[in-house]
């Protein structure tokens, strides 16, 4: 049975009443697939990657008056993008199937279904887990992940899976028959699930090959900061290994995607990318023939947060290490490492609590730009001018960072942003691409559009940002992909922060240079040297540029402004023969309406006010009329 759950992001756009209307507002979408609803659906909310482990506890408003029951029929009333998991907790609260059914009008089969699985949890926290095989497996068949019944039964992940382990209690695979069963598959597709009598084995369909194989893990759902940029990685990368002679596996739980067609990979795992899930393929396709690998650095964060788990697991990661990666994240250890190569970045440093924030800011210095660790898209990202707005945000930045510290760092107030993308074997590295923003830094690098090449960099500083570039990808001993964002400020090059990884750029890169930069990554990190690709660093002849397409129509009532965290849901790209016309060509392809005449009416802060003279200029200058606010128009 399949489950589609769609993904949302209404924590991007905080302004907004998340309701689910007529006009779509989910960003993305997950598919799970079991041999019972149960199985699928809890499959498919721990594929969403927000947080859920299953059918998980939620607060209802009210709920501890008097009148709960009336607070549970009102939250139940409403089509929020949680509302399965309100009906999880309706049960919990003892509400029956007819009463539920008669305000969110689910169907009564998929209700049964849900209390079926609150029935099991229950029995978990009250009996603690099954001391005996059958009773494992039961559970495991109704979805559950070892992650849940842990917090279920009041046990670590670490003992679940043991006990788990110790009853012999495993995952088997199933195949779906892309060819109809009219002639034989090449290309199923496979998924798990849990079965068995306890007497006989249960029967696996997933025959691994003996061929030499690669892993790649996708990206999941698509999600604001987080898309199909990396799909694209994925297939590529799966495209260049399986000419290269490798047998390719990909396992993804995103239906919308290029790497779950069955066709894109030798073999397509349908799975949540979650380590008990991965590791649980990843053995049985060791069972067979030599696995070379699992690459995680291709499909953004999601894989990446996996590669520590996995290497644990004795399982190898191709590509840079996971302590190099972990050390461009680690705030501490980044910090050292480069005041040991003698590159700049801003003044930072990072907290854990209200407090210790307000000691890093005060020594910083304001404006400060406030970050969690280990987020993708700038998940809770805000740019900060003092201590009463720091206050009120680190609430919500300590709650993002989860266990890990928030950054903090001095912003760099009228400065240039650039993204470099680069390849390197841990020898030699290739600067793929630099692209110069063209809104100024502090807004994210995926709502910024940006030109490649840079449009008024002086080619001195270009060469730097080669020099730093080159020098950051050996001192990591980078295998693979890198991305590195850089900042100049009154002529200095600050290194903002660099990504041992896939970057959303990369897409755009390639095509903007026709270097097939995801491909050859993919074969670099499989062992071939890049020297043997034979790349030449040069200047197209043409100029690219990106722009960023939002969802501001979908969500009423939100800011427009552009910040430090991403809001942009996809993007184009304008070629031509010079800066002017390809910007005009990605403004048209992002349904920009660019006007020729008319009112322009600008309305700026004192501190900006000094940057708006020549552009009031310039705007008269090509026949607009100006209207302001009180205070900039007596500025002008």
């Amino acid at each position: 049975m399949v489950t589609k759950i769609p993904r949302f992001a209404f924590e991007k756009f905080p302004d907004t009443e998340p309701l689910l209307t007529t006009s779509m507002k989910s960003v993305g979408e997950v598919m799970a697939i079991g041999r019972t609803f149960p199985e699928g659906l809890q499959k498919a909310l721990r594929s969403l990657e927000t947080g859920l482990t299953g059918l998980n506890e939620v607060d209802i408003p009210g709920v501890s008056a008097a009148d709960q029951k009336d607070a549970i029929i009102a939250a139940l009333s409403q089509p929020r993008p949680d509302r399965i998991l309100v009906i999880a907790q309706a049960f919990r609260h003892g509400l029956e199937v007819a009463e539920i059914h008669a305000r969110c009008h689910y169907d009564p089969w998929f209700l049964e279904q849900i209390k079926a699985i609150v029935a099991a949890e229950a029995n978990v926290r009250a009996n603690g887990l099954p001391i005996d095989a059958p009773g494992l497996r039961r559970l495991k068949a109704t979805g559950f992940s070892d992650q849940r019944l842990a917090e279920l039964s009041g046990k670590t992940d670490t003992e679940t899976a043991f006990r788990r382990m110790v009853l012999d209690v495993h995952p088997v695979y199933k195949r779906i028959d892309t060819c109809g069963a009219e002639f034989s598959s090449r290309t199923p597709y496979l998924y798990s699930c849990y079965e068995g009598d306890g007497v006989s084995p249960p029967e696996c369909e997933a025959d691994p090959s003996p061929r030499d194989k690669v892993v790649i893990l996708g990206g999941g759902p698509n999600r604001i900061g987080q898309g199909i940029e990396f799909d694209y990685c994925c297939c590529h990368a799966a495209f260049a290994l399986r000419e290269a002679g490798w047998e390719t596996i990909m396992v993804n739980c995103n239906p919308e995607t290029v790497s779950t067609d069955y066709d894109t990979s030798d073999r397509l795992y349908f799975e949540p990318l979650t380590a008990e899930d991965v590791a649980a393929l990843i053995r049985r396709e060791q069972s067979r023939g030599r696995l070379l690998g699992v690459i995680v650095q291709l499909g953004g964060q999601t894989p990446l947060k996996l590669s520590q788990a996995l290497e644990k697991a004795g399982i190898p990661i191709l590509g840079t290490s996971p302590d190099a990666i972990d050390l461009a994240e680690d705030r501490e250890r980044f910090q050292i490492f480069l005041q040991r190569l003698a590159l700049r970045q801003p003044a930072n440093g990072t907290a854990r609590s209200v407090a210790e924030a307000r000691i890093v800011a005060a020594r910083i210095g304001y404006p400060v730009v406030l970050r969690p660790s280990y987020v993708l898209g700038g998940r809770a990202m805000r740019i900060v001018y003092g201590e009463e707005a720091l206050n009120g945000y680190m609430t919500h930045a300590v709650k993002a960072s989860g266990d890990d510290p928030v950054l903090i760092d001095h912003y760099l107030e009228n400065a240039i942003e650039m993204d470099v993308d680069a390849l390197a074997d841990g020898k030699d590295v290739y600067v793929a691409g630099i692209m110069q923003h063209i809104e100024e830094a502090g807004i994210h690098s995926g709502d910024s559009a940006c030109t490649l090449p840079p449009y008024n960099l002086r080619p001195a500083m270009i060469e730097e940002i080669k020099r730093q570039t080159r020098l950051l990808a050996r001192e990591l001993r980078v295998v693979g992909l890198m991305n590195v964002q850089f900042a100049i400020k009154d002529d200095v090059l600050y290194v903002l922060e660099v990504n041992p990884r896939a970057s959303r750029t990369v897409p755009f890169v390639a095509k903007a240079t026709g270097v097939p930069v995801a491909k050859i990554a993919a074969r670099v990190m499989a062992g071939e040297a890049l020297a043997s690709f034979d790349l030449a660093e040069k200047i197209p002849a043409h100029v690219a540029v990106k722009e960023a397409v939002f969802p501001f129509a979908r969500f009423p009532n939100v800011d427009t402004i552009l910040g430090p965290e991403m809001k942009s849901t996809g993007e184009v790209m304008g070629i031509d023969v010079d800066f002017r016309r390809a910007f005009a060509k990605s403004q048209l392809g992002a349904g920009t309406h660019l006007p020729t005449s008319g009112t322009v009416f600008l309305s700026v802060k004192d501190r900006d006010k000094p940057e708006l003279a020549e552009l009031a200029q310039r705007l008269v200058g090509l026949g607009f009329k100006l209207a302001g606010t009180r205070g900039t128009a007596r500025y002008l």
